[in-house]
């Protein structure tokens, strides 16, 4: 628009108007994005006082001076070229956009076009970014800070929300700083700067067991809808090196992002059942109901009886249990991306058969002491703890672990 308005003869204080902005808005980016260019009749201002020959490599022109020369300008040969200055351009409108004597104007003539305005202008942002705003003594209290809570398994997202007043730069520039190799980590030090695998389409269900009658993810969807106050614990296992052998056994209370971890002893329902039954003694049928309204797993065979997850020893009525559809773990993603911190302090391959319960817990602590986005830069140990009280969380076996000692790397149980 403004460059439409200045062809056509408009003032910059009728531009404004057009445009809703301020004169001064106007008259600032032409000056800062016009562009210059020499005519082709241009007229040097050493003109008459110049004997210059032979700029040419090869003269084949009877021309006495270069200057004389008809074939070519002599102004794009020679390098002591300076056009004559247009007074015009020390005033508004600044530019020749809308001179009438520009055709025949031999000094230097000056445009706005808006596409090499706005290519300017990206050009000037984005050069603004690429040096940094610290010195080196700042780079090396940075490094010195955020480096070691890297290498422990910690990513750039936690440390910014435990240590923010100490950075002194926001989240996004800290991962700039990372992809930059300004600090000593990198990329490959951080466990989710990868790519997802694409996901796969649903498959269709083929099976209906007996089990899962009245317990599908649709029936889960439908209690939800009844009962949207009820706390949900989504619940998987995850496997060693081999399926033979230790267990896992991982339970996330979804509002909190809180993770359980039980070692089992084999991936079978009678140590499933053993867990639950342990947890209904040392915590009380009271608490017990409130802690685990729904349940919602996948078809594992380790899952495949609901009876003792939905009742008491006694008997009696105490949760709803659901199952996800066959293939699809995305129903129940807040478990399945909890593994994720699981696997950076157990990778993949590694047998659980040495592993301790102490230890176990000592991850599980470590992992909910690990500060979330999605609960506004707080763990879910803080989130939860008023919830399920100082009791339940001695015989959890849960523990409070400061931000600069959280360890999410193999060397925690080492």
């Amino acid at each position: 628009m403004i460059e439409r308005y200045l062809c056509l003869g408009y003032s910059f204080r009728d531009i404004a108007v057009q445009l809703e902005r301020q004169t001064s808005t106007i008259s600032r980016e032409i000056k800062n994005y016009r562009y210059f260019i020499h005519p082709r009749n241009a007229l040097c201002v050493n003109f008459h006082d110049c004997r210059r020959k032979a700029l040419c490599t090869e003269c084949t022109s009877d021309a006495p001076f270069c200057k004389m020369c008809m074939e070519k300008e002599c102004h794009t040969l020679c390098e002591r070229f300076a056009a004559s200055h247009c007074t015009k351009l020390d005033k508004a409108p600044f530019v020749c956009n809308h001179c009438s004597q520009r055709n025949s104007c031999t000094k230097q003539h000056a445009y706005y076009n808006a596409r090499k305005a706005d290519a300017r202008s990206h050009a000037v942002l984005s050069a603004s970014r690429e040096s940094i705003h610290l010195d080196e003594q700042e780079v090396i209290a940075l490094n010195k800070l955020v480096t070691p809570l890297i290498r422990n398994g910690q990513s750039p997202s936690h440390i910014f929300m435990n240590h923010q007043e100490e950075l002194g730069i926001s989240k996004t520039t800290l991962y700039d700083y990372i992809n930059r190799g300004i600090l000593d980590v990198r990329n490959i030090d951080l466990p989710l700067k990868v790519r997802y695998k694409k996901r796969k389409a649903k498959r269709k269900e083929s099976f209906q067991y007996k089990f899962r009658e009245g317990r599908t993810y649709e029936d889960f969807k439908k209690h939800m809808e009844i009962n949207p106050d009820d706390g949900v614990v989504e619940m998987d296992t995850v496997i060693g090196k081999r399926e033979k052998g230790k267990c896992l056994l991982t339970m996330i209370f979804v509002k909190y992002e809180f993770m359980l971890i039980f070692l089992l002893d084999s991936c079978s329902q009678d140590s499933v059942r053993e867990v639950f039954e342990s947890l209904q003694r040392s915590l009380g049928l009271m608490v017990y109901k409130k802690l685990f309204p729904v349940i919602l797993t996948d078809n594992g065979k380790e899952f495949m009886n609901p009876g003792f997850m939905e009742t008491t020893v006694y008997g009696a009525p105490c949760s709803s249990v659901f199952y996800c559809d066959a293939m699809a773990s995305w129903q129940k993603p807040h478990v399945e991306n909890n593994h994720h911190l699981i696997r950076r302090i157990l990778p993949k391959g590694t047998s659980f058969d040495k592993l301790t319960q102490e230890q176990v817990t000592l991850m599980m602590n470590h992992i909910n002491n690990y500060a979330r986005e999605n609960l506004d830069g707080k763990s879910p140990y803080e989130c939860i703890k008023s919830f399920i009280g100082p009791k339940t969380i001695k015989v959890l076996g849960l523990r409070k672990i400061p931000s600069e000692q959280i360890c999410l790397k193999p060397a925690l149980l080492k």
